[in-house]
């Protein structure tokens, strides 16, 4: 696992890499909030897919709504990036699409819009 912390108008998001997946329950998902949290000082995570067991992404689990309850009670905001166009369901894409309207937690397709997400968009350049 890897993290880097990115700056972008004046906050900070942690980003999250690793070939395997390092969230895979509740307690590794608490792990993960607390490791980042005492490493950087951030509260803000985006996280790559791959680093995602695959039953967060499945919504009878039940996986998904107790993590980011328990990331709401500690004041996390997560950012899943990747390719979600390989899932059908329905309610997936709502969630999906429900999540990125609020302030808490988003799923994006890569790593700067989950950058843009958790810290809001970079500043435009002047030419």
């Amino acid at each position: 696992m890897k993290l880097e912390t990115i700056q972008q108008n004046a906050a900070a998001a942690v980003v999250v890499t690793a070939e395997s997946p390092v969230i895979t329950d509740v307690q590794s998902a608490l792990d993960l909030a607390m490791t980042v949290k005492y490493e950087t000082g951030c509260a803000n995570i985006a996280i790559v897919k791959e680093a995602v067991a695959e039953d967060f992404f499945v919504l009878s689990t039940r996986l998904a709504g107790e993590i980011l309850q328990k990331y709401t009670n500690y004041g996390i905001r997560l950012a899943v990036f990747g390719d979600f166009s390989k899932y059908n369901s329905k309610a997936l894409r709502d969630f999906i699409y429900e999540s990125n309207q609020g302030k808490s937690f988003y799923f994006q397709p890569d790593q700067a819009g989950a950058i843009d997400k958790l810290c809001g968009p970079k500043p435009a350049e002047n030419p």
